[in-house]
């Protein structure tokens, strides 16, 4: 059992002064108003951990490769070949360097757990680890990589396999470029079966599935696959990119006759374990749609605008009481204060209004936006998280006051200062599932990931 005694907290219910929080086995046990003379005192403002609802972790090794422009109109689908020129060169020893080093760069930036949408299942030639590998784990060969490299990193991970079977709306054969990413739906089931079978060896993680796309799989391969998944927890989460491209939108408005997430809601049943990735391009009545099925919007700001996917309704989306969370998906940037900060100025640049996301509960943009935020990611991935509560795991950060004291530092304004004023980071320290993962900005592992991550950088780009 551990005390910690925080001058300023941020609890589920608000803001706090004075507060000791009792942590054991990992979960808030207690919150009182007396300062325990055991208690360790924490040196800044208390905020609970963000869930990164989004992540595709070998992405982070071509940041910055793709942004010279190609065949004279860039947009998604070419930086899709780039992306796909890439994953030639990526072993499963790669991939765990490249998701050691996001993890701790997450850590030090604020999640404390992600959702890895994870796609990249094979070898360098397409074949399965099972026909064509001396290794241990065969088939979950390359999902075990990101177990390793979580655990290493200390974050919390939910595990999403991701099922991929075309290259198009109407079962279109696949093309060379994901030949790393098919999988039939009863070797997938497998694969997720193997993956379940890790969250009990891998300390705080859990299982999903994310069926990629309406164009990479079909009816029956999301039925099965949920029924599949769903019969090992009846709440595990179900990710998919759903209306990312305006192309995408009308791809499927051909095939379907529906645009995305309408048929989605038409053709399969829909829960509050459902996040719906990218639902960038939705009309009015898909937003109800997806309020009424409890579902929740996964919305990664910086990756949007990076590829130039469009600019998600969150105003119209927020007047319904929509549930979202946000995700840092390719990683061009690693920072939940920014994918907000996006959120808010992408409105603001549309609306040409200010302070758009608050609520009349919360008149906080910034306090209004990280809490939705952690909750919705702690829903996307049936994570115990989001908030700091009684029964709450202890995922926690502290802020630095020697920064926050810069600008306004009062309670309601310490998370507008965070997110619009800041430009550097200003958390020093973080708490995953009551053990201290950063301190005083420091991760114990981030000089070796650090080196290895640029050795495989080098190689990869020579």
């Amino acid at each position: 059992m551990k005390k910690y005694f925080a001058k300023t907290i941020l609890l589920s219910s608000g803001w706090a002064s004075d507060k000791t929080i009792t942590i054991d086995d990992g979960v808030i046990t207690q919150i009182s108003s007396d300062k325990s003379a055991d208690a360790t005192i924490l040196a800044g403002a208390v905020i609970p951990g963000m869930v990164n609802c989004h992540s595709h972790a070998f992405q982070r090794a071509f940041a910055g490769f793709s942004e010279q422009g190609s065949e004279g109109q860039d947009s998604f689908w070419t930086w899709r070949k780039v992306m796909y020129k890439f994953l030639t060169q990526l072993s499963h020893e790669d991939a765990q360097v490249i998701a050691e080093q996001l993890y701790i760069e997450m850590l030090k930036m604020g999640y404390t757990r992600v959702a890895e949408f994870h796609y990249l299942h094979h070898d360098i030639n397409g074949n399965t680890y099972l026909e064509n590998s001396s290794v241990d784990n065969k088939l979950a060969t390359m999902a075990e990589a990101i177990f390793k490299a979580a655990q290493n990193a200390g974050i919390g991970l939910t595990m999403l396999p991701v099922l991929y079977q075309y290259a198009g709306f109407g079962q279109q054969s696949p093309n060379a470029g994901q030949k790393r990413f098919i999988n039939s739906t009863a070797q997938f089931n497998q694969l997720v079966s193997d993956c379940y079978a890790f969250t009990k060896q891998y300390e705080n993680t859990n299982i999903g599935i994310a069926p990629h796309s309406l164009r990479a799989v079909d009816k029956q391969a999301i039925q099965a696959s949920v029924a599949h998944v769903r019969s090992l927890d009846s709440k595990a989460p179900i990710h998919i990119h759903i209306a990312e491209q305006q192309q995408e939108v009308n791809d499927c408005l051909v095939h379907y006759s529906k645009r995305p997430v309408q048929w989605l809601l038409d053709n399969i049943e829909l829960d509050e374990h459902w996040c719906l990735i990218h639902a960038t391009h939705i009309n009015a009545q898909e937003q109800q749609g997806i309020v009424d099925s409890k579902a929740i919007a996964g919305i990664c700001p910086t990756t949007e605008a990076n590829l130039g996917d469009g600019i998600f309704p969150a105003t119209e989306f927020f007047a319904l009481d929509g549930t979202f969370a946000i995700g840092s998906d390719s990683h061009i940037s690693v920072n939940p204060v920014e994918e907000l900060r996006w959120l808010e100025y992408a409105q603001r640049l549309t609306k040409q209004q200010r302070a758009i996301l608050s609520s009349n509960e919360t008149a906080s943009v910034g306090q209004n936006l990280w809490q939705k935020a952690a909750i919705g990611g702690a829903q996307s991935t049936n994570s115990n998280t989001g908030e700091i509560a009684i029964g709450k795991q202890a995922d926690l950060l502290v802020l630095d006051e020697e920064r926050t004291c810069l600008f306004a530092n009062k309670n309601q304004h310490i998370l507008d200062s965070v997110i619009f004023a800041s430009q550097t980071n200003t958390i020093k320290d973080v708490m995953v599932n009551g053990c201290w993962v950063i301190q005083g900005g420091v991760h114990t592992n981030e000089h070796a990931s650090k080196s290895n991550f640029a050795k495989l950088l080098a190689r990869l780009s020579s």
